[in-house]
């Protein structure tokens, strides 16, 4: 069988690749810190791991409350108005002519009152709830340090905090701002070097091999130094992956490393900074990082080597694409350097000399091979998938088989369990699957495609009937099926009908679905058709009381419809006095 090393493709025109983007400056002196009266303290920095993309900004912590003042890091004007029950929730985003960037404040509880007026008028006019304004230059100027909105826990939110970002018009581009200055951090600390893997890989037929993940023992001799207990036995090529995680001084948090490094015999071979990145590309973490471990862990999983499908330019120089060879016979010197947003560095070092073998590769047909450039589609029993060209980081085998529920579900199962691939592959454009099914018409709106969770829990996947089929598109790989969801969500008002909420500014509910989760909704006050605002991560619904619209000191009625992915719709009636 011909073998070649798939992860090495380029090395024989280009040993050495520099990053073709070199990511902007900015200059500290331009911009201020964005939030007034809080303690200065971070919980999130630039370039974090989470799941399927990058963090794209700094998390700023508001002392655990809300209603901070925001303020404009620079001039320049509004350029956009967001709400929404997800992402950043309510945002705004000022656009600074004057060096062509655009700061974005996230996760917001109220903006200026003239912007917070436009956001309200444009949600009645359109009868929407989310919206997302984008505004004529100039309309909404802001000069730097003016209040523009107060900070929130809004969308996508743990707890109260103010997201913040600026980026690069140019490419729109996000940059790393405690890096450049721009938010200052007090940081002493060193990264953490956790643990070190190391893998074997080679390729059969134009598909990588790869080998089980050997863990490596290591001790900590100094502050932040690391070194290896053994020397590694290594196959004629392989890559570390390094488990790093950092801390800053004042908070408890895990933040993500800035820097990092790989040296073979003293000179550099690899390197990955997290400087900036365009917001289309930042599902590449699933690439940069070893997302099979990623998935579960409290660290940084950081892949010392660069995927077929992963763009160099988030590599300041490759060589060999990461891969450490002993093919020479010779013993050679590791060394992997850490550093973090604030200049703290941590190294580890080890040695490898070759003492193992290649991983082996059974023979897999042609068929069944999923070459990352090539459109792909295979049906196996009522299931067909179609793989897009490029959704996957590296070519792989197909592999499908019919699978067992591991527990009890209240969910009606209408087909049978597929596993399709692996949850451990990760995906990064949405590949097709579908089930052929027999659903009777009129249930039919109430059907979807369900993937269990890593806990073997059902999660709505979505989909739509076709042609005799239920069909969906994933962003992910694993084990799906195909159900029905009859049941109406849960609508539970947070006080009496015919209350007296005259000290209230908000009548609040808590909605729950059991399995896909909220779609639509709206409200009425009076017969008039009235804001929601949704937080999903706290399952609650608020409609804020406007007494431009009807009479205070008076009773009122108020309807809430909502409306579940699977057609099944609740309404609440009740009355307040207010």
């Amino acid at each position: 069988m011909r073998r070649f090393l798939t992860l090495a493709l380029m090395t024989a025109v280009l040993p050495m690749t520099l990053a073709a983007q070199t990511q902007r400056r900015l200059d500290p002196d331009r911009y201020i810190y964005p939030v007034l009266n809080v303690a200065g303290l971070c919980s999130a920095n630039f370039g974090e791991m989470r799941p399927n993309h990058f963090h794209s900004g700094v998390d700023i912590k508001t002392d655990g409350t809300e209603g901070k003042p925001v303020v404009a890091t620079a001039d320049g004007y509004v350029a956009r108005i967001v709400v929404s029950p997800s992402g950043y929730g309510k945002a705004l985003y000022v656009i600074h002519p004057h060096d062509g960037t655009m700061s974005v404040y996230g996760h917001l509880s109220r903006f200026r009152s003239d912007l917070d007026s436009l956001a309200s008028a444009r949600r009645l006019r359109t009868r929407k709830n989310a919206i997302d304004i984008w505004m004529p230059e100039g309309d909404y100027p802001v000069k730097q340090g003016e209040t523009i909105a107060l900070s929130g826990n809004t969308g996508n939110s743990f707890g109260p905090h103010l997201h913040f970002e600026i980026r690069d018009m140019r490419d729109n581009t996000t940059l790393n701002l405690i890096r450049q200055g721009i938010i200052p951090v007090r940081d002493t600390v060193p990264p953490i070097i956790q643990g070190i893997l190391y893998e074997s890989v080679d390729s059969a037929g134009g598909m990588p091999v790869h080998s089980y993940m050997h863990r490596i023992g290591i001790k900590k001799t100094a502050r932040g130094r690391y070194e290896a207990t053994a020397t590694v036995k290594a196959a004629p090529e392989g890559y570390f992956t390094v488990e790093v995680s950092d801390r800053k001084n004042d908070v408890q948090n895990r933040f993500g490393i800035y820097r990092i490094t790989q040296y073979i015999d003293g000179r550099p071979t690899l390197e990955y900074r997290a400087d900036g990145f365009r917001l289309e590309d930042s599902r590449y973490c699933n690439a940069v990082s070893c997302y099979p471990l990623q998935l579960n862990a409290s660290c940084e999983v950081i892949r010392m080597a660069v995927l077929e499908g992963c763009p160099e330019k988030f590599y300041s120089l490759t060589e060999n694409r990461g891969t450490v060879k002993t093919s020479d016979g010779r013993r050679h010197h590791i060394k992997i350097e850490v550093e973090d947003d604030c200049g703290n560095i941590s190294t580890l070092d080890l040695d490898v000399e070759p003492g193992s073998e290649a991983p082996k590769a059974a023979e897999i047909p042609e068929t069944d091979i999923i070459r990352r450039g090539e459109n792909f589609t295979r049906r196996f029993e009522d299931i067909t998938v179609t793989i897009p060209a490029g959704a996957l980081y590296e070519t792989t085998a197909f592999k499908a088989r019919r699978s067992q529920l591991q527990r009890q579900t209240a969910l009606e199962v209408l087909t049978p369990v597929y596993e399709i691939m692996s949850d451990k592959v990760p995906v990064h454009t949405a590949v097709t699957i579908s089930v052929r099914a027999f659903i009777p018409a009129d249930l039919r709106k109430h059907a979807a495609m369900a993937v269990l969770s890593p806990k073997g829990q059902p999660v709505y996947a979505g989909g739509s009937w076709r042609d005799g089929a239920m069909e969906c598109r994933s962003s992910k790989f694993g084990t799906f099926f195909v159900t029905l969801d009859t049941t109406q969500p849960l609508i539970r008002p947070q006080f009496e009908s015919g209350a007296d909420m005259r000290r209230r500014s908000a009548a609040t509910f808590a909605v729950s679905d059991d399995f896909s989760g909220i779609k639509e909704y709206s409200a009425s006050i009076d017969g008039l058709w009235t804001p929601v605002d949704w937080n999903p991560l706290r399952g609650t619904m608020s409609v804020k009381f406007d007494h431009s619209r009807y009479p205070y000191d008076s009773r009122h009625e108020i309807v809430l419809t909502v409306t579940d992915n699977c057609g099944n719709t609740a309404e609440w009636h009740g009355s307040f006095f207010r």
